[in-house]
């Protein structure tokens, strides 16, 4: 192999979850809508324990007509959270993939 093969793929699978949990970071700290996002979630769990119970817990959880809007409230802060990580995922990728391609010569 030459000495300008770097196996990206094999380090990527290596350090998934360090370089996800990094780029959670990152969002955490350079940008504020999701950061924001993070503490409405956090404080909605701690007002409401019963979302916990839903998302984690393995019994029956009966709603209240304000829990259920209180439970859809949370789904849609998470799914817009998720949504910020999928996005910031996929330009860090492309941002790693270009570099991987300079680094082969390739590009």
């Amino acid at each position: 192999m030459s000495n300008t093969y770097f196996d990206l793929p094999t380090r990527l699978e290596a350090d998934y979850v360090d370089i996800d949990s990094d780029i959670v970071m990152d969002l955490r700290y350079t940008n504020e809508e999701y950061a924001k996002l993070q503490q409405q979630i956090s404080e909605l769990k701690m007002q409401y324990p019963f979302i916990e119970q839903v998302t984690e817990g393995d019994s029956e959880v009966h709603l209240t007509a304000n829990e259920h809007g209180v439970l859809i409230h949370y789904f849609r802060l998470s799914r817009k959270m998720e949504d910020m990580e999928r996005r910031h995922i996929y330009f860090r990728g492309q941002t790693d993939a270009a570099a991987y391609l300079k680094r082969i010569n390739a590009i």
